[in-house]
């Protein structure tokens, strides 16, 4: 199985922890014995040449006693708890105070150097063998009149700074461990709201792109994962809308199309075969002209439809009259109206009124309400065309006394090809696409058209249009 991403980071992440933890230790170790070294020395030192400088000087002049030097060193011994030799320059033993495990305080010292230690202020091991465990040892010289007479030697157990060195390492690798702990709680966080949340996605995608567009990735959090997560949900499910949609479309137009094409066929084939005969073929070319119609008609719509659906329709806006256009578009109906029995009523506003849109766009929206309220009113009732200036808007209302929607329609009216229960038997020559085509106008124009109807006592349509000064 090949090893992702992450299992790879947590491997490094292991590696780099284990690596990080030894070479922490490993400084701070080395880092701490060399502190603690420096800082008991230098407070050896100090201790060590106050006393050689201070007091010991006198012993040379003769001033104290050797029993008042044993005294001092006995008292400096038990505070620094170490053992203290005093020699002349040659290394005899003049005195010395003893508090650590020594085996005996030499009378003289083998091979004696003052400067042994080089240019360290300290020296560490058993001094020459004097001691059975490991010292550190510092030197003071011990002058008067600028002329060394003798030096003071300071032994403390190294076990000493062992001791502190072990506790403060001790505390360093809790610190450590618990940083390491801590970044792994870190680590393992970012597994479940970073990791799994994005492989969840992963998937999800690679679902989507194989056709499965079923698939819901959950939302937990409010941060940019949950947010692409949201995103990628609306986008699968107006992916599965649009599928969806095409198929429903597609079945559509094969139905419109198909119907159409037989009965055209049906007809001509049986004019051609003499089943029907020259006396009767004029009824029969009329109902082939009219499907030939309702073809073209469905052609264009589609074609309409089919501008806004790529997104490419250019509004050629001007300034315009919209009373003049009310009034042209109506007139147009004049033939249909009287056949029917049917009154347009012109309720428009006292004053001119311009409007800023596309003039041949909102005349073919008017053409649409017109047709559709002509369709589906009763014989012998009135339609009525009503515009109403407010603030910067006009508000146009297509209403009429017809058959009306019913409730569990009026949200699928602006759907492609969709056509009530109702219309079926009013509509013949319609495709279902006038109102699609009529609140893509609309929308295209970033306005709004709403619709109020009652079933068998009317339909109202309002949209709005932005007013301009002329």
């Amino acid at each position: 199985m090949k090893s992702t991403l992450y299992l790879k980071f947590i491997l490094l992440y292991i590696i780099l922890g284990f690596l990080s933890i030894f070479t922490v230790a490993s400084l701070s170790s080395t880092l701490t014995t060399h502190y603690l070294e420096s800082s008991i020395s230098g407070n050896m030192y100090q201790s060590a040449n106050l006393l050689a400088s201070n007091y010991l000087p006198d012993y040379f002049s003769e001033t104290i006693t050797l029993a008042d030097v044993y005294t001092q060193l006995n008292g400096m011994s038990d505070y620094l708890n170490s053992d203290i030799w005093f020699v002349d320059n040659e290394g005899s033993l003049l005195a010395s105070a003893k508090s650590g495990d020594v085996s005996y305080a030499p009378s003289r010292i083998e091979n004696f150097d003052p400067a042994e230690s080089g240019g360290s202020t300290y020296l560490t091991g058993d001094y020459h063998g004097y001691f059975n465990s490991e010292m550190i040892t510092v030197i003071a010289p011990v002058t008067e009149n600028f002329s060394t007479h003798g030096y003071l030697l300071v032994h403390k157990p190294y076990s000493q700074i062992t001791d502190a060195h072990s506790v403060l390492m001790r505390n360093t690798y809790i610190v450590i461990l618990i940083i390491y702990v801590l970044s792994f709680i870190i680590l393992l966080g970012v597994h479940f709201l970073i990791y799994r949340p994005l492989v969840k996605i992963t998937n999800a995608a690679k679902q989507y792109a194989s056709g499965n567009l079923d698939v819901v990735i959950p939302v937990n959090t409010q941060d940019e994962i949950g947010y692409l997560s949201a995103s990628l949900n609306y986008m699968s499910s107006q992916l599965k809308d649009m599928e969806d949609y095409q198929k429903k479309f597609v079945a559509n137009v094969s139905h419109d199309f198909r119907s159409p094409l037989t009965s055209i066929k049906g007809y001509v084939e049986a004019m051609a075969d003499g089943t029907i005969p020259p006396e009767m073929q004029g009824k029969y070319l009329n109902i082939i002209l009219f499907e030939t119609e309702r073809l073209t008609d469905l052609t264009r719509d589609l074609l309409t439809l089919n501008e806004f659906d790529t997104k490419d329709l250019l509004l050629d806006k001007t300034d315009f009259d919209i009373h003049e256009v009310i009034r042209n578009t109506a007139a147009s109906f004049e033939g249909t109206c009287t056949a029917k029995k049917i009154s347009i009523e012109l309720l428009l506003a006292t004053r001119t009124l311009y409007v800023h849109a596309d003039r041949h766009k909102i005349q073919q929206v008017l053409y649409n309400l017109l047709d559709n309220a002509i369709k589906f009113s009763n014989p012998e009732s009135t339609i009525t065309i009503e515009t109403t200036p407010r603030g910067d808007k006009v508000y146009t209302s297509v209403k009429d006394y017809g058959i009306g929607i019913p409730k569990s329609s009026i949200n699928k009216i602006w759907e492609r090809f969709y056509k009530s229960d109702l219309s079926r038997g009013k509509d013949k020559k319609g495709t279902g696409l006038g109102l699609s085509i009529v609140k893509e106008i609309i929308q295209a124009h970033n306005e709004n058209i709403n619709v109020i109807s009652t079933e068998g006592v009317g339909t109202e349509f309002i949209f709005s249009l932005p007013l301009t000064k002329k």
